[in-house]
């Protein structure tokens, strides 16, 4: 597949039933559960957070944050290990981010220091600069989210990112290739309409490597590295800056 193929997803649109929106939610949550979204983003704070002082909030920005099970995979993690991550998740569909907040509710009945730790705000990924300072967040983080955007755009949302991180980002997204895009297919062929669809433009509309390192070149993203295991159909882009917690 040489060039990104974008196509509406389905999800996506202001009018898509809420139902059939929140069963293709679920679908994704599996998805980043089972397959590595949530890991990637853990297994990068875990190392990341030998520096971590205990004494003050963590502060991190989830961008286009769908169901919000990142978000709640990290302040849950965080907990556990002593460390008040604090949780910006951003989402621009209404419809998303109402079914985000009863599974945050849902989680805080069981435990509301979960809840507490997360604040939802519907805002425009590409406008994110006239709601937050530069340096507002300690770690800046999206997930399957750039794919949707043209070139121009998803290289605007990689530079917010970088500008209103302090201290980090984790950029996670799909490879693009025809044995994805067929391995796709086929993962989700018992599926709902909505998710078969989505799930297959997705794949054409993802990066390859050489995208995404020509991003990260152009945006000045030394510190920021490429990691996607042999076959695998998500790659990662994530960093600290060095001496990240020697900032104030």
């Amino acid at each position: 597949m040489k060039q990104r193929r974008l196509t509406p997803e389905q999800m996506d649109a202001p009018g898509v039933d809420a139902a059939q929106l929140a069963g293709a939610l679920g679908f994704l949550r599996g998805l980043n559960r089972l397959t590595g979204g949530v890991g990637a983003v853990l297994r990068r704070l875990s190392h990341w957070s030998k520096a971590w002082p205990t004494d003050r909030p963590v502060t991190f920005l989830d961008v286009a944050t769908g169901s919000a099970d990142i978000p709640l995979a990290v302040r849950r993690w965080g907990l556990t290990r002593g460390f008040d991550v604090r949780i910006t998740a951003i989402d621009f569909h209404q419809t998303t981010l109402e079914l985000a907040r009863g599974l945050v509710a849902s989680a805080s009945r069981h435990d509301p220091r979960v809840g507490e730790g997360i604040t939802l705000v519907q805002a425009d990924a590409l406008k994110l600069m006239d709601r937050f300072a530069p340096a507002s967040f300690d770690y800046v983080h999206s997930s399957l989210f750039l794919h949707h955007l043209p070139d121009i755009e998803a290289m605007t949302v990689l530079r917010i990112m970088e500008r209103l991180s302090r201290r980090g980002l984790i950029w996670s997204d799909l490879h693009r290739s025809v044995l994805h895009r067929e391995a796709v297919s086929l993962l989700v062929c018992w599926t709902p309409a909505i998710v078969r669809h989505d799930a297959r433009v997705s794949v054409e509309a993802g990066f390859t490597r050489r995208e995404v390192v020509e991003l990260a070149r152009k945006l000045d993203l030394r510190w920021a590295r490429y990691a996607r295991p042999p076959l695998w159909y998500r790659f990662v882009l994530a960093g600290e800056r060095p001496g990240a917690w020697t900032l104030p």
